[in-house]
């Protein structure tokens, strides 16, 4: 079964071709600078690359670019656009409705299409993503997968905010938690490795936007991110949680809008603010390693705030059995998986370093150590799978 994965940016339409359910990948690509001149990277596993500059006006060229692309002579992998059974479309929100998977008719997309105000960011691109894709492919299933539906058996005192509680009722102010779709796969390959579902899980994304989940037996009961992504530990641009009352204090000391402060705490605050280097984790840590002490501190902050979110989970599950690091920073920087795993044998939790600082990167690898109560595990996380998964399960 042939399943194609769509994540449709601003100005890019990301894509996945897999056959399922081996879960291949036979090509991939993207289509970058949509709505300005364009251009297509278009990959196949063992074969040349093929990179050309095209013109994508709206999403919908560029998705008829792509589909060209996979069916044609020399760089395609499919006869026909009829071996597509399925299209999986990522979304980064499925507001309080969509709490699952689901085929995507035109009541779902006239609800997320009035949860616009919920996701300005990322939602507008990935309906025009999904009409594109709708209006070029009639004939298929068009699955949403949203990052949010992990979240949706959260019990209510874990999700309703302590304000009014009819401001939750009039614009669903509450905790949503994103990248669900990658935690779930990651906590899904710790049970697989662990050989059992009744498990404890801290899974810990980290990358340029980070959070971390707390799993039992397979469904998440707490998640660091909120009503926004901006929620939780310090990320690149992004400062983490905040006392509520710090943005109205900037607000009126340095006369700035509503507006102006959101963009000051989401694109000039975390990893950036306070090291003055760069968004970039991996600039930071040369930048401390040379002794740039706000690019030191920077790094105490962040492994400060996610030690303290790994134990809160602790105390919340009463217990961890697993420990589990993915994504650019977690996958990639095993000085910072030391420096959060040290000085947390209390709780169970002790790494082998030498493993650690040897596993290779791509690859699963268990660097516990090995009298260690908890299981860490370094694993790669792969959405675009967990998108390909959901949707031939509804396409048949």
């Amino acid at each position: 079964m042939k399943i194609l994965v769509v994540n449709a940016g601003s100005s890019s339409l990301k894509y996945q071709l897999f056959d399922m359910p081996q879960g291949t990948v036979l090509a991939k690509g993207n289509c970058e600078r949509i709505g300005i001149d364009g251009i297509i990277t278009h990959k196949r596993p063992g074969q040349s690359d093929f990179k050309a500059e095209s013109s994508f006006p709206d999403h919908q060229t560029a998705i008829l670019y792509v589909l060209k692309m996979l069916t044609d002579k020399t760089y395609g992998v499919i006869d026909s656009v009829d071996e597509i059974l399925g299209v999986g479309h990522r979304f980064a929100h499925g507001g309080e409705k969509l709490r699952q998977s689901t085929v995507l008719g035109d009541e779902e997309l006239e609800y997320l299409e009035s949860i616009v105000g919920l996701n300005p960011l990322h939602g507008p691109p990935a309906i025009s993503g999904l009409r594109a894709c709708k209006e070029v492919l009639p004939n298929v299933k068009h699955v949403g997968v949203f990052d949010t539906s992990y979240y949706s058996e959260m019990e209510d005192y874990a999700y309703i905010y302590p304000i009014p509680y009819e401001l939750y009722e009039k614009y669903k102010i509450r905790r949503y938690g994103f990248h669900g779709t990658s935690h779930r796969y990651v906590a899904n390959k710790a049970m697989e490795l662990m050989g059992k579902k009744d498990v404890k899980i801290i899974t810990c994304h980290l990358g340029n936007g980070s959070s971390i989940t707390a799993t039992v037996n397979g469904k998440a009961v707490d998640t660091s991110m909120g009503f926004t992504p901006q929620d939780g530990v310090p990320m690149g641009t992004r400062s983490g949680a905040l006392d509520p009352t710090v943005p109205t204090f900037i607000m009126k000391t340095e006369k700035l809008t509503a507006e102006e402060t959101e963009k000051l705490l989401n694109n000039k605050s975390g990893l950036l603010g306070v090291s003055g280097v760069s968004s970039d984790c991996r600039d930071i840590v040369d930048a401390a390693n040379e002794g740039n002490q706000r690019a030191q501190l920077a790094i105490k902050i962040l492994v400060h705030n996610v030690k303290k979110i790994i134990g809160s989970y602790v105390a919340e599950m009463n217990g961890v059995d697993a420990v589990v690091f993915t994504a650019g920073i977690g996958e990639n920087d095993r000085e910072l998986r030391e420096a959060i795993c040290k000085d947390m044998s209390y709780l169970g939790i002790e790494i082998d370093e030498k493993i650690n600082a040897t596993c290779p990167r791509g690859e699963i690898a268990d660097i516990s150590a090995s009298d260690a109560k908890v299981k860490t595990f370094v694993i790669p996380t792969n959405e675009e799978y967990m998108i390909a998964y959901d949707t031939q399960n509804l396409a048949k």
